[in-house]
């Protein structure tokens, strides 16, 4: 059997990645504050509800996005926003990941919007990621660097302490090759730390350092796991630890 093809393959990853997103939709109910997650997986889930909120199937449903880009696609499809000023909870958050190990720990922030889909995680009853049978992984960082978000000032300390703590650093650029800004002007650095012994223990250091604004180590954060492969979506399950 000859091996398939890289666009075959990435067709391959995009159905996997509607499938799942499909499936995480099914848990949508009418009457909902929803958060919308960013990336490639979760705008199948905002468009699929969309159409269902055109058809009828959905009523009354209000997102809160987890980017200035989300938004904007919302607005356009016809989803009605609120914001976590207005609502104290979340009933339900779908987003994807860009790695997840099997205690159902994530990387994420390789859209770069990893603190806004921290704090909407946090906030959210339950919190339902999406991925293609290509991010699970033993341990996190085996597939991914880690992004860390610091403030532009002293980022060249920032850059230094990581460097410390094992990891080769990049400064995350546009396609133009400037620096990419987050939606609250700050930078993104790309830790390749490898596969990561243990993701607490470096989530603290991490948590205590002065201008560090947050990190894509998402842990105990999320209820359920939809992992689409070619035949199934497989769903894991578990209570959130912590947050609302």
């Amino acid at each position: 059997m000859t091996a398939p093809t890289p666009s075959r393959q990435a067709e391959r990853l995009e159905r996997q990645k509607l499938v799942a997103a499909e499936r995480a939709v099914e848990f949508v109910e009418s009457g909902m504050v929803v958060g919308l997650g960013a990336g490639s997986t979760a705008a199948f889930a905002l468009r699929r509800i969309a159409e269902l909120l055109r058809q009828g199937q959905l009523h009354a449903v209000a997102g809160i996005p987890c980017s200035n880009e989300v938004g904007d696609a919302a607005r356009r499809l016809g989803i009605p926003l609120t914001t976590l000023q207005d609502c104290a909870a979340i009933d339900l958050t779908i987003d994807g990941a860009d790695e997840v190990d099997p205690e159902l720990n994530l990387i994420k922030g390789g859209g770069g919007c990893l603190l806004h889909e921290k704090i909407v995680a946090q906030a959210s009853r339950r919190e339902i990621i999406i991925v293609d049978a290509s991010k699970p992984s033993p341990r996190l960082g085996t597939k991914w660097a880690l992004p860390v978000e610091v403030i532009p000032f002293g980022s060249g300390s920032q850059r230094r302490f990581l460097e410390e703590l094992g990891a080769k650093v990049t400064i995350r650029q546009t396609a133009s090759g400037r620096a990419y800004k987050t939606d609250e002007g700050n930078l993104i650095l790309d830790a390749a730390f490898g596969p990561i012994a243990d993701p607490f223990a470096l989530a603290r250091e991490l948590d205590a350092r002065t201008g560090i604004v947050e990190h894509g180590l998402f842990l105990g954060m999320i209820t359920d796991l939809l992992v689409a492969g070619d035949d199934a979506v497989q769903h894991s399950s578990r209570p959130k630890v912590g947050g609302v």
